[in-house]
């Protein structure tokens, strides 16, 4: 896919959300042109901050952008924000990190990965060879601390959420929902549906996100004795 370089004016749109709050939306798709301008919006105010600006919420194909009614009105926001992205052209995004993740497939680590299966008439080993062959953009974090949300699946792994969400997901559980994948980093309920785990940290307080908006992220798949082993490695972190 060449690079998106340029705003497409048919898509921008500026919402209000709040009386404290403007959403910049590049669409309503899921796609890496519109998380190429996310992280270029992202880049270009927080290279040049607009006063008044507290705080920037990026999404799938959007950014929310929160500022200080007493210093800033909707429309002067949207004024602004339409002149850099005149300019998302020059923006230069570094290069995407790289991360693999090891995953433990099925069994206690992933008690959905047979009923995925069974829901796409294939053996289990196929979702497992179709969730790790992919190469999956961080498009960004949210829910909880530590929370990518990363895709797209293949479209054979397309899957809807549990009816039901769990009280309780385990932390490094790795789950899929619609065309989105991603990891647990902890304790929380989930209705995504659980095909493994992974005993790296997602999140810890003093070291924050394994990953960051725009990383690349493969799963690798471990057995059972390597993910007792690397979960005692974890542990003397």
């Amino acid at each position: 896919m060449p690079p998106y370089t340029f705003v497409d004016m048919a898509s921008l749109r500026f919402l209000p959300a709040s009386d404290r709050s403007l959403l910049v939306s590049f669409g309503e798709d899921i796609s890496l042109p519109g998380h190429e301008l996310v992280t270029k919006l992202l880049h270009l105010l927080e290279s040049e901050p607009i006063a008044g600006v507290r705080n920037l919420h990026p999404a799938y194909s959007s950014v929310l952008v929160a500022f200080d009614p007493q210093k800033l009105r909707h429309d002067e926001l949207e004024a602004d924000l339409r002149r850099r992205l005149d300019h998302t052209q020059e923006a230069r995004l570094p290069e995407p990190r790289r991360i693999e993740i090891p995953v433990c497939y099925g069994g206690e680590y992933g008690p959905d990965l047979n009923d995925v299966a069974h829901l796409h008439r294939v053996a289990t080993d196929r979702v497992i060879d179709l969730h790790s062959s992919a190469k999956y953009v961080a498009y960004f974090l949210g829910f909880v601390p530590g929370f990518a949300y990363l895709g797209e699946l293949p479209d054979e792994l397309v899957t809807p959420r549990l009816a039901t969400p769990r009280r309780s997901v385990p932390p490094g559980s790795v789950g899929i929902a619609g065309r989105q994948t991603g990891v647990y980093p902890l304790p929380t309920p989930g209705g995504w549906r659980l095909i493994g785990r992974t005993p790296v940290a997602m999140f810890r307080p003093h070291s924050g996100s394994l990953l960051a908006i725009g990383d690349r992220v493969r799963f690798v798949p471990i057995s059972g004795d390597e993910f007792a082993a690397l979960e005692k490695e974890q542990a003397k972190a």
